[in-house]
């Protein structure tokens, strides 16, 4: 049967299957809400407690401000900022001008930065003050004209009049318009560009809300990093859709996401599975009160079995909603139905009602169900490009799908199991190894805390696997061994377990960088 919610239209020269009622931008989202629920939470922030309408005047202020520098539609405006309430803010503002946001994350280098600043043209950058010796040299950056510290704007918006949510400043910008750039994470070659229109963030918006039964009045924690495409659009932007109340959390501190989720009734949240575990591991979680919080999605990593039921021990309530896409789909592509997720552990989910997905051979064609091989996604939340870089748009888009770069498998119902990025699979004598099972294996030990494994040369096996793992508590290596071969066949157990002092590296973005991993191996004869 049809779904009525749905119609295909054109963007960007792909035919997609999109919401027919949303609303036009993100700005416009916005105003809904703020036509709904003025008088609602919008933003905790330490002493700030803003509603909607406190929020919607300060966002005017904010692009009165901007628009007096003489930012007009079209320029870019990085932002290198911590997690706060003012996040929102500027994202908003950008949004009303058709500014167009590039977020950045604060524990990136000045080498990392300066790239975003100079491959966006950027012409304008708000940054932490505290950040101000770790910015690139400014006259590397002759187009970067605003440098502009956050404290000094934030006091300039208190006393900037409001710029009317109707007045004649408000830019034409229209849904296929970017909406921000958010940089990949850059573990091979030169971070991309990925740019995110203001119809795919609705899209997701609109598709997480319904998917994951979100009402007016949520309430959240932003406990993942506000530059991230997470934090953006699971956390920001979803909350603004669903009149939600957001809490920030500038860095994530276990104890501290419980008794916020305790004061504020947090409802939903999204985090990665060591978040989860790290909240188990607090001696007095038992004792929180989480009983409001319903939705728990995760992404990123799979999660733990013994977490799982953990959870299920303790915070029977809360439905766990594995999610999968990433910045290139404008965060969600997959979701595992409510309450699928017991049955159904070693999948991520089945695609969102308008995303197109497909498992493809090496030759380009369609693999039969059950068979695996590289994941391809195509919709309106697909990015259409990435920005100044034709050749790496060529390459990674094709007939609008996006080339994941993750190898998967479909079974005949649509549910999908992701198996390992495909430069991450080791082949140890002539078998397939993906390193994501082993680390699961690992993570569930009751002593680990986070887990890495990589493959290393071997002129015998072609390759070998070897493990990195960060403990809370004493372990030995023999005896995470020995765990895996109680549970992996004899050709997936690690040749060697490393314990390392944490945590394990990863870029801004949060992404482990096997890479840097696999300089720690030691030489061959030193084992």
């Amino acid at each position: 049967m049809t779904d009525k919610r749905f119609r295909k239209e054109e963007h960007h020269g792909r035919v997609v299957t999109c919401h027919g009622d949303r609303p036009t931008d993100i700005f416009a989202m916005f105003l809904d809400t703020v036509a709904r629920a003025p008088d609602a939470v919008a933003l905790v922030d330490g002493d700030i407690r803003w509603t909607y309408a406190t929020l919607a005047r300060r966002a005017g202020q904010c692009a009165a401000r901007l628009a007096a520098l003489g930012l007009v539609a079209g320029d870019r405006l990085g932002i290198l900022l911590d997690n706060r309430a003012d996040y929102t803010t500027l994202l908003l503002a950008s949004a009303r001008l058709g500014l167009i946001a590039v977020p950045m994350n604060i524990r990136q280098k000045p080498p990392e930065t300066a790239h975003a600043l100079t491959d966006s043209g950027a012409v304008a950058l708000v940054y932490e003050n505290i950040l101000a010796d770790q910015l690139p040299n400014r006259g590397a950056l002759p187009d970067l004209r605003l440098w502009l510290p956050y404290s000094t704007e934030a006091a300039l918006w208190d006393r900037q009049p409001v710029m009317a949510a109707d007045g004649p400043q408000r830019s034409a910008v229209t849904e296929d318009d970017p909406f921000c750039i958010l940089y990949t994470s850059g573990t091979t070659g030169r971070p991309k560009g990925a740019v995110l229109t203001h119809f795919g963030v609705v899209t997701s918006c609109l598709g997480s809300r319904d998917h994951l039964h979100l009402r007016d009045g949520e309430a959240m924690v932003l406990s993942v990093p506000a530059s991230h495409v997470t934090g953006i659009v699971l956390v920001l932007m979803l909350a603004l859709c669903v009149a939600g109340k957001l809490v920030v959390q500038r860095g994530f501190k276990a104890k501290q996401f419980l008794e916020f989720a305790q004061a504020e009734g947090v409802t939903y949240a999204i985090m990665v599975p060591a978040m989860y575990k790290l909240c188990l591991m607090d001696e007095d979680y038992a004792a929180f009160d989480l009983s409001r919080w319903r939705i728990g999605a995760y992404g990123g990593a799979p999660m733990a079995e013994a977490t799982i039921e953990k959870l299920a021990r303790e915070t029977p309530q809360l439905t766990l909603v594995n999610i999968y896409g990433s910045t290139e789909t404008t965060s969600p592509a997959v979701m595992m139905p409510l309450g699928e997720g017991p049955s159904r552990r070693d999948q991520v989910g089945r695609a969102l009602p308008y995303a197109d997905i497909v498992i493809m051979d090496a030759d380009g064609r369609q693999c039969p169900a059950g068979q695996q091989g590289e994941i391809w996604i195509a919709g309106p939340m697909t990015v259409p490009r990435y920005w100044n870089n034709a050749d790496a748009s060529a390459t990674n888009f094709t007939g609008g799908y996006w080339k994941s770069g993750d190898i998967g498998v479909m079974d005949a119902d649509g549910y999908i199991r992701l198996l390992d990025r495909m430069k991450d699979v080791i082949n140890r004598g002539g078998f397939k190894i993906y390193s994501v099972e082993v680390e699961n294996v690992l993570m569930a030990h009751d002593a680990v805390a986070e887990a890495v494994v990589v493959g290393r040369p071997c002129p015998v096996l072609g390759e070998r696997v070897e493990a990195f793992v960060v403990a809370h508590e004493a372990v030995r290596d023999d005896a995470l061994r020995q765990f895996c071969a109680d549970r992996l066949s004899d050709y997936k157990i690690p040749d060697h377990v490393y314990i390392v002092d944490g945590p394990l590296p990863r870029n801004a973005n949060g992404k482990l960088l096997k890479n840097v991993v696999r300089e720690w191996l030691p030489p061959v004869a030193a084992q």
